[in-house]
């Protein structure tokens, strides 16, 4: 399945993932199993191809997370070793190969979608709009990781009858896909303005969408949210600084025509109602609770140092004190002696993430886009533009929707009985002197970069494992907060990587990697990252 993955993976194979849970059997036939689909079957199919990559899932935070990104964030403690700054090839292929599968799916939807009558195109457009978000949703992901790849070329098979010489599909420029991106998705915003669903079709697209649940208005949100963190991305490449700028601007100054998510309410997210569907969060305890030797759940210092230091409400419903720890949250340190490091994870001292909110919660969400993120670019435009009123409501707006964000996850934790740290949600009371501190108050800040190192504080903090790719990409762009790291000088990558490389398999069976091999280095920048 793995040989050829942005092209048979997305080709020949391009039901392999679609609905074949028995869960989904009655809902939602396997559509390999079938003579035809439809345009609402397939975008169901659609969405589920990638929902372990969505909702928190054991291989997505063991197999890939744990020994990457959120150790390159610091989000997460362990032992240092050797080796460690090189990604995984697994993990690294499990995104890869999964966002193609993703892909194949919306391929095929295009193909129901084009051979449908212009009367059911139009009624049934919402469809398409809506995959082509949550599509490049996660292509802006993938891009952030790796720089170029195969898209407008890749699953082509099916469409192109199975000709595999005419369908190897060339490697992409990131620059210029994020350039389609936007543009495709300031007309899908246009387009989601005018579109009126009648009661049956409403009633079609509520049972298909199992992201936003028919709601118009949130796909909206979704779209315009997206496009946001896009241009806020590219907001210090010199050739796409004027446009970042202006249609953010653009954004914000028109509400009704560019809604964008502004409450917790309107959060873009994967919900878990009932964890007797393949809609569930249950492999996160394997994932976090694997055993000590693997070190995947405990706290990284400077994480835990930053919330003690300034009394961060979102301390104890994050994380709780290793069990021998006698209630002190402590943190491990990526520069301290092996033995020392081993010692605090082994002995029970080290922090961990709270098992209630986090590893034992079934009902723990996927996050898309959230609202103290939006605020947090929010504040980022406007800092940049120099409108320090706004910037600081909007920064101080994400800190408290961002407490109440983890308040209602732990809510909506099943992981309460003969657990000992329960965390007490934080109050507004907490909120209001949390923000009030040094380390977090905007005008004891003084200075515009300050101000700038305060919002990508709170980036981190918000996004912490829950939106890790996220956390990567705004630390590499911003490039804050510093972090300390042992050099690792047995391997010739000494220190985390800026960017994943392209999986062997593609390298193998791709001839088109050869245009951007040059490029294909963990020490070469994406080029949003120019700081």
């Amino acid at each position: 399945m793995k040989k050829i993955s942005s092209i048979l993976l997305a080709g020949l194979l391009l039901f392999a993932m679609s609905c074949k849970e028995s869960e989904f059997i009655e809902a939602y036939p396997d559509p390999s199993k079938l003579a035809t689909s439809t345009i609402e079957k397939q975008f169901t199919g659609f969405l589920q191809s990638n929902r372990d990559y969505v909702l928190p899932g054991y291989r997505l935070y063991f197999v890939t997370l744990r020994t990457t990104i959120n150790h390159y964030v610091q989000t997460t403690g362990w032992v240092n070793g050797e080796g460690q700054y090189v990604p995984g090839s697994s993990g690294v292929e499990d995104v890869w190969f999964n966002y193609y599968g993703t892909l194949a799916q919306y391929r095929e939807l295009q193909k129901i979608y084009a051979q449908r009558p212009a009367e059911e195109q139009k009624e049934k457009k919402i469809f398409m709009l809506a995959a082509t978000v949550y599509l490049y949703d996660y292509t802006q992901k993938l891009i952030d990781l790796h720089g170029a790849i195969p898209f407008k070329e890749a699953g082509l098979l099916s469409a192109n009858g199975g000709d595999y010489a005419g369908s190897l599909p060339k490697f992409d420029s990131p620059q210029e896909l994020y350039t389609m991106m936007l543009d495709d998705l300031k007309s899908i915003a246009t387009e989601l303005n005018g579109i009126t669903l009648t009661a049956g079709y409403q009633k079609s697209f509520t049972i298909q969408d199992f992201v936003n649940y028919g709601d118009i208005n949130a796909w909206k949100r979704y779209a315009n949210s997206l496009r946001l963190r896009m241009l806020n991305r590219v907001s210090d490449v010199e050739s796409l600084k004027a446009r970042a700028n202006s249609e953010i601007a653009e954004i914000l100054g028109a509400a009704t025509t560019y809604p964008i998510v502004e409450t917790n309410a309107q959060n873009i997210q994967m919900n878990v109602f009932d964890l007797n569907t393949p809609i569930n969060s249950t492999g996160l305890r394997s994932a976090l609770e694997s055993g000590a030797t693997w070190y995947i759940n405990f706290a990284g210092k400077k994480i835990i140092d930053h919330m003690k230091a300034n009394s961060d409400p979102r301390l104890p419903v994050i994380f709780q004190p290793g069990n021998n720890a006698k209630g002190e949250y402590i943190g491990i340190d990526p520069m301290a002696n092996t033995n020392v490091q081993t010692a605090l994870a082994n002995d029970g001292m080290a922090a961990v993430y709270n098992r209630v909110t986090f590893s034992g919660n079934n009902f723990f969400p996927g996050v898309l886009i959230n609202a103290a993120q939006v605020n947090l670019i929010k504040a980022e435009y406007y800092l940049r533009t120099g409108n320090d009123a706004k910037a600081q409501t909007a920064y101080e707006t994400a800190i408290e929707q961002s407490v109440t964000f983890y308040n209602k996850i732990l809510s909506q934790s099943n992981n309460i009985v003969g657990e000992k740290n329960i965390p007490v949600p934080a109050t507004a009371a907490q909120i209001t002197a949390y923000i009030a501190k040094d380390g977090v108050n905007w005008t004891k800040a003084g200075t515009a970069a300050n101000k700038l190192a305060l919002i990508a504080d709170q980036k981190w903090l918000h996004y912490n494992i829950t939106q890790a790719f996220e956390n990567w990409s705004d630390v590499r762009r911003l490039d804050m907060p510093k972090f300390s790291f042992v050099p690792d000088n047995s391997n010739n990558q000494t220190l985390p990587p800026s960017r994943w490389t392209i999986p062997d398999n593609e390298i193998t069976y791709n001839s088109n990697y050869s245009a951007i091999k040059d490029q294909d280095k963990l020490t070469n920048k994406i080029f949003w990252d120019v700081k």
